[in-house]
């Protein structure tokens, strides 16, 4: 935040009046400052630094910050969760990245579906969960992709994806309904 957006900002908040309650404008400064500090951190990938930092502002954020903190504090926590995680297979990372797209964490279930592909690039399983995250989503073109890499390293894929929901909003395109009903010469 610049020191204009800062000052524009202290200026529509409202500052006690008196000392003794532990408020001035250079107090607000303060906070301030320590956001950018925090943010900073958050942004270089200092994850636990950037969780302190945030967590002892939280309680004197001002209201313009103070649901952003909250928001930076979930990211630092879900990170730092994240490094501690090992699977034992690709299928337990698999169920993983499914249950961060059941819960609506979509890029971070993007992230971690590819992550399965780096590691295992004939799992036709990642594809097939990649092909339904793009569909929830909206990505009709990487959808196809994914779900024709699915059925070309397992047949079966296709049968599932014609009774799965979650391609309901695919059902009208016609690419999708050839990848699923081709046609047999």
């Amino acid at each position: 935040m610049t020191q204009d957006a800062r000052t524009a900002a202290a200026s529509r908040m409202k500052i006690p009046a008196t000392k003794s309650e532990g408020h001035t404008r250079s107090g607000t400064d303060r906070v301030f400052q320590h956001y950018e500090s925090a943010v900073l951190l958050l942004q270089q990938g200092k994850y636990e630094k950037a969780l302190i930092a945030l967590e002892k502002l939280l309680p004197e954020a001002p209201a313009e910050i103070k649901e952003r903190c909250r928001v930076y504090i979930r990211t630092c926590q879900r990170q730092l969760q994240a490094r501690g995680r090992s699977f034992a297979t690709p299928e337990e990372h698999y169920d993983y990245a499914i249950s961060l797209l059941n819960t609506g964490y979509y890029e971070e279930a993007r992230e971690q579906l590819n992550q399965v592909l780096t590691g295992h690039p004939g799992a036709d399983y990642a594809f097939y969960g990649l092909a339904v995250l793009e569909a929830i989503t909206g990505r009709v073109q990487d959808c196809l992709s994914s779900l024709t890499r699915a059925i070309e390293l397992n047949p079966r894929n296709r049968q599932q994806a014609r009774v799965d929901n979650d391609f309901q909003n695919m059902a009208d395109d016609p690419r999708f309904t050839e990848l699923l009903y081709p046609e047999v010469p």
